[in-house]
């Protein structure tokens, strides 16, 4: 089956674009350095560097949407914040404009979106049908979703991914965190008491793949293991699966002084599950914290 696919080099998409070859499906990978994608995802994808190289007879059964400038990569300042936006929203309506000028619609869209959907909310339990709280990201994510859900109109079944703090040994925020922790100066940050919504990427991959094999699924679906962690308790176990200590917390105020109101990202609270795919039967391959450390840092 034909894929074209946004934000196929990075972190996410790179991982998911070498299972859907494995798949035997063909995929075609939007990127603004078109040379890197052979080298990134496998020679076997192709690339084009601007969605003006589609033509109205292009025929892709599947889009997939994970594009965005890194969020966490560089202070928020207001040009910072528009960039982010641009690229995640501004993209997702220039898709929307090739797909309406499509000769043969798109069967599924597959959207990024993020936990950040629901703002801070502390030690609440939450799941696709709680009412988020306002902030940059809430806001961010539900300009995004609501640009992708416009593919609706087409006929187009959408599926919107909420993507938790992603782990693996290849990149995202998990590599951030290392060097300190394997040097003994890791810790928690600020109090310890926020929660943290993970997924290992291989679990993240296969929500993905089950989206595309089950045409019943619509709508956002949580992208998070079953059993979110506090910050402490993330701190706690990362040391012990490295051996190391973890005795210097980073105080809030420092994070506050340091990040600005990208602290939120870091003191933040959500504690989210992941209700649709488990009420739908979705078996996790990592639903414990300590186990996907452990098969990470091996």
């Amino acid at each position: 089956m034909n894929i074209l696919m946004t934000g196929g080099t990075g972190f996410l998409g790179s991982a998911l674009t070498t299972n859907l070859i494995k798949q035997g499906h063909v995929v075609t990978v939007l990127s603004r350095n078109p040379n890197k994608v052979a080298k990134i995802c496998g020679p076997e994808v192709n690339a084009i560097s601007s969605l003006g190289q589609l033509n109205q007879e292009d025929n892709y059964p599947i889009i997939i949407n994970l594009a965005g400038t890194p969020i966490f990569d560089a202070r928020w300042s207001e040009s910072r914040k528009q960039l982010i936006r641009e690229s995640r929203i501004g993209l997702t309506k220039q898709l929307l404009d090739c797909i309406a000028s499509m000769a043969v619609k798109p069967e599924l869209l597959i959207s990024g979106s993020a936990i950040g959907y629901y703002g801070s909310q502390g030690d609440t339990a939450l799941t696709e049908q709680t009412t988020p709280t306002a902030d940059f990201s809430q806001q961010l994510c539900v300009d995004w979703e609501s640009a992708a859900n416009q593919a609706e109109q087409f006929g187009i079944r959408v599926c919107l991914i909420r993507t938790g703090l992603v782990i693996d040994k290849d990149g995202g925020f998990l590599q951030k965190m290392l060097l300190p922790f394997r040097l003994g100066l890791g810790g928690r940050l600020g109090e310890g008491n926020q929660w943290m919504s993970w997924i290992h990427r291989q679990d993240w991959v296969n929500i993905v793949l089950t989206m595309i094999a089950d045409s019943t699924m619509h709508g956002a679906y949580n992208a998070t293991a079953p059993n979110p962690v506090t910050n402490a308790e993330f701190t706690r176990i990362l040391a012990q699966c490295l051996k190391r200590p973890a005795l210097l917390p980073v105080p809030a105020g420092v994070l506050e002084l340091l990040l600005g109101e990208m602290s939120q990202l870091v003191l933040g609270s959500q504690r989210v599950i992941p209700e649709r795919l488990l009420s739908q039967g979705f078996k996790f391959d990592y639903d414990d914290l300590k186990t996907a450390l452990t098969k990470t840092l091996i």
